[in-house]
């Protein structure tokens, strides 16, 4: 199996629409493609899965550890002719989790993504600096993005050939490529109704050397995978996912299946009722955005309410659980608001517990990552964490906060989530393939068969 990595100088330098319609252009040709993207996106993947007709996995050493991210790499590329791995923001950014650092586990080269618009010789400068930085780091290659003319091209072409730098390919300007976007991401694919991936694996046959593309790849070693031995049997776990409830990754869920559980997924948005399950998860996703959807759809809502199996709900699906989003009702099952704000709260967190929950004991830390433009208004229950009598007030504020939330990159602390009931929601995105004690907490507290829940 051969790997090559898509990498840029920036985060918006067209690394996703270049990773696509390499995919869409290597499958055209006959091969089979796995996909790939570096650290904690949800929505990146989609467009990838689109593009290769497989599946798309995230790299991450922080949610996976550094052996859990090569194990997953190993397990899930087996029987692949290449894999395309996209990398995130800038080729160096984020540190020990950086693109670069993936390059350096997997020994996998990359081939530098160069936004080339208001820029002549000096986008040979770029190369060259990012080739010299770290040369632990392979960079086979370049393809160039936004050109603006043929002449454009050569400039840049005779530039990097004079510093030895290979030229894959020239995507020129053309705005109907490009993939919208929001926040600080793209528009997930259920709401871009105009992508078409095979125009784009089109443009790609057009404007990149496939051949020497393939010349770029490096042949990658297996590794051992641990194996994950079932610890339930016959356990339904419904999954909330639709175009309101889109943000889970597909290695997380594998584990559920390897413990032992069926997966069964539903769509707040358009089916009645929940379905028959021994515990359910609402995962993240823009309900915001179907806020009118989701308020409209009443026999779900009640559904949701009237549940007395345990729920595990993240981000969006936090905000689902709560009285309202906006002027928008839903399901009333937490007595919060969920209020959208102008400025996101973003990164990777450690997060202790204060309380017993789904996903582990008070007192353990985990790991996971928030991302989110909206905050729980509690009320007069909210907590600053300004008193050290954490633990005595927790008992009077119905198990708010449930983490003490450490940010990774500052230190800075802040806190969130609640435990009420058998219900556990917060802001924290968890991956269980690098948490898999948590997944099988999660399936034993969901377990009748065990006694464990009423």
């Amino acid at each position: 199996m051969r790997a090559i990595i898509i990498s840029g100088t920036s985060s918006h330098c067209g690394k996703t629409t270049i990773a696509c319609a390499l995919l869409s252009a290597l499958r055209h040709l006959g091969l089979k493609v796995c996909a790939y993207k570096t650290g904690p996106d949800y929505i990146d993947p989609q467009y990838l899965r689109q593009s290769g007709h497989c599946e798309a996995y995230n790299l991450d050493t922080w949610l996976m550890t550094p052996e859990r991210t090569q194990e997953l790499f190993a397990k899930t590329s087996r029987g692949h002719y290449i894999a395309i791995i996209e990398g995130a923001m800038g080729l160096y950014d984020g540190g020990q989790e950086s693109t670069a650092g993936i390059s350096r586990l997997l020994g996998v080269p990359v081939i530098l993504v160069v936004d080339a618009a208001s820029v002549g010789e000096s986008a040979a400068a770029v190369a060259l600096g990012f080739r010299e930085y770290d040369h632990d780091v392979n960079i086979a290659g370049v393809i160039l993005n936004r050109v603006g003319s043929d002449y454009h091209a050569e400039i840049i072409a005779d530039a990097l050939a004079s510093r030895g730098i290979k030229l894959l390919g020239v995507f020129r300007r053309n705005s109907g490529l490009a993939v919208p976007e929001r926040h600080l991401g793209l528009v997930p694919v259920p709401e871009n109704a105009g992508y078409d991936p095979e125009e784009l694996g089109r443009v790609a046959g057009e404007c990149v050397n496939i051949p020497e593309v393939l010349k770029c790849t490096r042949e990658v070693p297996d590794v051992p995978v641990q194996s994950i031995i079932p610890c339930v049997d016959g356990v339904r776990v419904g999954i909330a996912h639709d175009e309101a409830f889109s943000f889970y990754y597909p290695e997380s869920l594998s584990v559920l299946e390897d413990l032992g559980a069926e997966l069964v997924y539903f769509s707040p948005v358009h089916d009645d009722a929940l379905p028959v399950a021994d515990g359910y998860i609402f995962g993240g996703g823009f309900p915001e955005m179907f806020a009118e959807e989701l308020s409209a759809n009443a026999s779900m809502l009640a559904s949701v309410r009237n549940n007395l199996r345990p729920v595990l709900a993240e981000c969006g699906g936090y905000m689902y659980l709560c009285r309202s989003i906006d002027d928008h009702a839903m399901t009333g099952v937490l007595p919060y608001d969920a209020i959208m704000t102008s400025r996101p709260v973003v990164g990777y967190m450690e997060a202790r517990a204060l309380h017993d929950n789904l996903l582990c004991d008070a007192g353990e830390i985990i790991r996971g990552h928030e991302f989110h433009y909206s905050q729980i208004d509690v009320g007069d229950n909210a907590f600053t964490g300004k008193n050290f009598f954490v633990a005595d007030l927790c008992k009077y504020l119905h198990n708010l906060p449930l983490f003490e939330m450490k940010r990774k990159r500052t230190g800075k602390i802040h806190y969130g989530g609640c435990v009420q009931g058998n219900i556990t929601a917060s802001y924290l995105h968890v991956n269980f393939f690098g948490n898999i004690d948590c997944a099988k907490r999660f399936l034993s507290h969901i377990d009748i068969k065990q006694g464990l829940t009423g």
